[in-house]
């Protein structure tokens, strides 16, 4: 691992939680093997990982040293879990994915329903994917994704690192902070308790996030003792992720657009420490429930809330994903010329994703931190967009060739079998040890909607 791009994310991670003037902590990262990319994937992922566990040390003031396996960050940012005598679900609808256009590239994502169905409203029904392809080869690449995004749907276009600085959604990416905090009006004195060995047991979390980022935060918080409750519309499903995602959490559904819903939601959030929602921008206003109106149902409350493609700019209400961001911004376009490629290149792993999810743990942290010191509220923002800053401002140095992670190895794993509503498999072990504050989880993964809308 490249110990001079570490320093230097951790430094960028860490000053984008705490104040410029606050001391860089030591972190001790231990671990050889890279995932194979241009840009520093297992770096982000072992200095992501270690500020979120900072974060919960510098809360509960553990003041011993903390250790990252980068091998095993890594491997997190891949998947967590390995089902025995089972294949793992598929993690892409057969329509997903990138095609040549008439001028470039683009890519289509088309895993939940009403997306596959936007993109059909432009491109019509097709049997496989070739005929697919077909269709969207007689597109030029901007008009396409303009169409599809018009219709509802989420559609990305290859761009270059250069063309996508020149954009004025990167410009306004560019201008905005890695984690934007906030404190706000002052709540009453928090009635939790901060055991080491289980920080969190007690902080009610509120879970209003979907694919990737908003589910990993929240899972880290739950492996701290967090009661996570996290909440989904009716009929959404997330099959491919469930597994991997709902650790630890409590899965309830609700819907905000009814008149009982929202009286459900309004008394969970005057209950609870901690929402983080990975809505659009505006969407939650538009449902009522703008920053202010949250922090008046819940005074004091810990707010983190994530966005694709950023807060200001053109596109701050456009639907985006971790894959979409990747072509858009220039990390796919950059990875096709560093293989000699034709056809994109994204990273190993959905790392914009697992890495803001992660910072976006810390900043609950933080803002936990910030309520016990001061008694005020807490809001964070996040985008994925802007996390991709951070990659395509460091890629490797010309001619060095990270080999990959290797072979999963049986210390990887937790020994313990992991039963879940799905079947049987193996978890990998925490890929953070600060000693007396483990990271470990009190709950199987289960499904969607499997329990009450209701703290326990």
């Amino acid at each position: 691992m490249d110990n001079g791009l570490t320093t230097h994310l951790w430094q960028q991670l860490w000053h984008g939680l705490r104040a410029a003037s606050d001391a860089v902590p030591q972190i001790s990262f231990r671990g050889d093997a890279q995932l194979c990319s241009l840009y520093p994937v297992t770096e982000l992922a072992s200095t992501s990982v270690a500020l979120a566990m900072r974060a919960a040390a510098d809360l509960i003031g553990n003041p011993h040293p903390l250790e990252v396996d980068t091998v095993l960050a890594s491997r997190w940012f891949q998947h967590s879990f390995r089902p025995i005598n089972r294949s793992a679900p598929a993690l892409w609808d057969p329509f997903a994915g990138d095609y040549p256009t008439a001028d470039g590239w683009i890519r289509l994502h088309t895993n939940a329903p009403h997306h596959r169905a936007a993109m059909e409203r432009v491109l019509g029904q097709h049997a496989d994917r070739a005929s697919l392809a077909s269709a969207v080869s007689q597109w030029d690449k901007t008009a396409l994704e303009d169409a599809v995004i018009a219709a509802g749907g989420c559609a990305a276009e290859m761009r270059s690192v250069e063309a996508w600085q020149q954009h004025p959604q990167g410009q306004a990416v560019r201008r905005e902070a890695l984690i934007e905090q906030t404190l706000q009006p002052e709540g009453p004195a928090p009635t939790w308790r901060l055991f080491p060995a289980r920080p969190l047991q007690g902080v009610r979390v509120l879970d209003l996030t979907r694919i990737i980022a908003g589910p990993v935060a929240t899972r880290f918080l739950a492996g701290l003792g967090a009661e996570v409750l996290r909440l989904d519309p009716p009929g959404w499903e997330e099959p491919s992720l469930e597994e991997e995602v709902t650790l630890g959490k409590r899965c309830a559904r609700l819907d905000l657009k009814s008149a009982q819903g929202r009286q459900r939601f309004e008394a969970l959030l005057s209950q609870a420490d901690v929402l983080v929602h990975g809505y659009r921008a505006d969407a939650l206003s538009a449902l009522g429930y703008d920053a202010q109106a949250r922090q008046k149902l819940s005074p004091g409350l810990v707010d983190v809330s994530l966005n694709a493609w950023g807060w200001t700019g053109p596109w701050r209400n456009r639907r985006g994903f971790d894959s979409l961001v990747q072509m858009g911004c220039g990390i796919a376009d950059s990875g096709r010329q560093w293989k000699q490629s034709d056809a994109p290149s994204p990273l190993p792993v959905q790392a914009l994703d697992h890495a803001t999810g992660y910072l976006m743990a810390a900043a609950v942290l933080e803002g936990l931190r910030q309520r016990l010191l001061h008694n005020t509220g807490y809001t964070a923002r996040l985008s994925l967009a802007r996390t991709a800053c951070l990659l395509t401002d460091n890629p490797y140095a010309e001619g060095e060739q990270p080999q990959g992670l290797g072979p999963l190895k049986p210390q990887d794993e937790n020994v313990e079998i992991e039963i879940t509503p799905w079947g049987m498999g193996y978890r990998l072990r925490s890929p953070v040890w600060l000693p007396g504050t483990p990271l470990i989880w009190s709950r199987a993964a289960s499904r969607l909607g499997s329990s009450r809308a209701e703290w326990q």
